[in-house]
Parts: C-alpha cells; structure tokens; sequence
C-alpha cells in the first residue's frame, strides 16, 4: 500500500465524506453526487483519487457504475496506527 496516495486521498473533507457514505454499502456514481453541491465531473475527480489510493472499489454494471468500500486498506491503515500507539505505551 502507497500510505501517501492514501493519506492525500483522505486530506480533502468531499472524499472524507463519500467514505461514510459507503459505510452502509455500495453506491452507484450518481447516487454518491445527489449527496454534494458539486458537479457530477467534481465527484467524478474525487472518486477516481480514491479509488487510485484503493480506499474503494468499482463495479460496472450495466450503464452505472457501483462504488464501495475497500475494507483490506482501511484495516491496514488501522493496523499501523494501532502499533504506533502499542510502541508508545511500551
């Protein structure tokens, strides 16, 4: 895992965002843009750096395409920050 694609992917709040709304499970491209005040090609923008960093994943499906979680990099990122705090408490 690039830890600097993925920490640059979740500086901008809007990516931030999309994460949380993927929470609940998969979404198509649309459904995740009626949630902002951007323009479809901005979200767009935001969805392509995500999924460049592996924090999710897409699935064509007929004309849309579904977005989701990629739960193996988030578990990563946890994983390291938790044996950060282990050696401090050492």
């Amino acid at each position: 895992m690039k830890f600097q694609d993925t920490f640059q992917a979740l500086s901008d709040p809007t990516r931030r965002a999309i994460i949380s709304l993927l929470q609940d499970g998969e979404l198509h491209a649309g459904q995740i843009a009626d949630h902002f005040p951007s323009s479809d090609a901005t979200i767009s923008h935001h969805l392509a750096v995500l999924k460049k960093a592996d924090l999710i994943l897409d699935d064509r499906r007929g004309k849309y395409i579904y977005y989701e979680l990629n739960t193996s990099v988030l578990d990563e990122i946890i994983h390291w920050v938790s044996s950060l705090t282990r050696k401090e408490s050492s």
